[in-house]
């Protein structure tokens, strides 16, 4: 009674961990990428419309404005300098946390996998992975009754797969937005 009910918890906990671990994984990734802002984008397009009018001012009568025109566009460059500085460092804040996370996530399927071992995850009737079986029970088997007992080495492979791909879709759904 007591191994039924771990099979009927620790599935959709080990599932719930790996998809929300994945999910934190790909949102820092989102906002590294999301991390060029407006205003970055608003400053590129001021100074080649600087440059621009600079350009077309190119008489003797005009030459004074020009050139007021092309010190205010270096004056944009200078401070869109500086706007890439702060994402560069935004940038590798986000790298840090991604590299933090991968060994959470490192240090938490080592848990599992050690909580787990010779311990079966989840049970799957024998008809449904008749050719694959024994590959699912791997360090975890039970003789006894006519399920195949799904190990916590496949069963982790096979939630860090789902999480990815549900993660990657959602993340597409979002960047159309």
């Amino acid at each position: 009674m007591e191994k039924v009910e771990t099979l009927d918890r620790s599935a959709p906990l080990i599932l719930s961990l790996v998809f929300s671990l994945q999910l934190i994984a790909t949102s820092f990734e989102i906002l590294k990428k999301r991390s060029s802002s407006s205003d970055e984008i608003q400053l590129r397009q001021e100074i080649k419309q600087l440059l621009k009018e600079a350009s077309s001012l190119s008489t003797p009568s005009t030459f004074a404005q020009a050139a007021k025109l092309r010190r205010a566009a270096a004056a944009k460059e200078k401070e869109l300098a500086k706007c890439r500085e702060c994402l560069n460092v935004k940038k590798s804040s986000y790298d840090l946390y991604l590299r933090v996370l991968s060994v959470v996530k490192v240090l938490a399927f080592l848990v599992l996998s050690w909580s787990f071992w010779g311990i079966p995850v989840a049970a799957i009737p024998h008809q449904l992975v008749q050719p694959f079986g024994k590959m699912l029970s791997w360090g975890a088997r039970d003789l006894a009754s006519s399920h195949i007992m799904v190990g916590i080495v496949p069963w982790l492979v096979l939630t860090t797969r789902v999480s990815n791909h549900l993660c990657l879709k959602l993340a597409n759904c979002l960047s159309c937005l």
